[in-house]
């Protein structure tokens, strides 16, 4: 690009100068007056100089119409469409069984979520496998809460603890026989609230266990992340996703996990013996994949 600058009493002269040194196609870029004189300066481009026209952006992959139904977040989208679904899922998110062993499973969740319906399921696997849990009911406030875990307990013939209160829930946890397994169902956590939240952190510093947030599936996606991210700052780790058998758009599920949860398993019907199901990739990309009416 070439750029000029010329003075001259009156605008015309200035044009003229410009038109012959530059040519008809200059292009004025700024004029004004200095003292008695007009100064104009203009650009021209070389006559020889080729014209260089810049590509379209590239534009990123449009989401599957598999995808697309699910009300899967723009950004998370995006993610899933640059490779194959179960390697995209398997490279997007972190996918962990339950934690094991002795340290308290405690699950947590908004009201509602299925807290106590996982519980059931959680304790009947151990005792087809052998095992005699603890069952523990945290959850004073619900209405008929304590009464649905104890019908539980009864068919499977394990204890039950009722503790309400941080202070009885530690003590409860402490009195189990050693290397014996505990699930705690929690009481639904408004985690928008304060005084909800800070009961939640009560009862999980005395269980000094291992938070699960149980999370129904079907949710607004934005919803659930927002509730995610309150729950991982309470200490959750894992989500396990609940009613997976009812939901058909399962953006929710997957807005919660981006939030740093690792997927574990998915509540997939009502059979305390056989209502949980192993998340994996796999598994997963094929429920994405299948219709509304699979």
């Amino acid at each position: 690009m070439r750029l000029r600058t010329i003075r001259a009493a009156r605008m015309s002269d200035a044009m003229a100068t410009l038109r012959a040194e530059l040519g008809e196609d200059a292009v004025i870029l700024s004029t004004r007056r200095v003292g008695a004189e007009v100064e104009l300066t203009a650009a021209a481009e070389p006559e020889d100089e080729p014209l260089l026209i810049a590509p379209d952006p590239p534009r990123p992959p449009a989401t599957p119409p598999a995808l697309k139904r699910h009300n899967i977040p723009a950004t998370l989208a995006m993610r899933l469409t640059v490779r194959p679904l179960a390697a995209a899922l398997e490279a997007a998110f972190a996918f962990a069984p339950l934690p094991a062993g002795p340290t308290p499973l405690l699950l947590a969740g908004p009201p509602g979520a299925g807290k106590t319906l996982a519980a059931a399921k959680l304790a009947t696997r151990l005792v087809m496998a052998g095992g005699a849990p603890l069952l523990v009911s945290a959850d004073g406030r619900r209405a008929g809460a304590t009464e649905q875990l104890a019908a539980f307990a009864r068919v499977l013939g394990l204890p039950l603890a009722v503790a309400g209160t941080p202070g009885a829930l530690g003590k409860a946890l402490s009195r189990r026989a050693e290397g014996q397994a505990a699930i705690v169902d929690l009481p639904g956590c408004d985690a928008f609230c304060a005084a909800s939240r800070d009961r939640l952190a009560a009862l999980l510093a005395a269980a000094r266990g291992a938070p699960v947030l149980v999370l129904p599936a079907g949710l607004d996606a934005e919803e659930a992340a927002d509730l995610a991210r309150a729950f991982h700052a309470a200490g959750c780790r894992h989500l396990l996703p609940t009613r997976l058998d009812a939901a058909r758009r399962l953006g929710g599920v997957l807005a919660a996990a981006a939030e740093g949860l690792a997927l574990t398993e998915a509540g997939t019907g009502p059979d305390a013996a056989a209502g949980l199901t192993p998340i994996t990739a796999a598994w997963l990309a094929a429920r994405l994949e299948q219709g509304f009416g699979a």
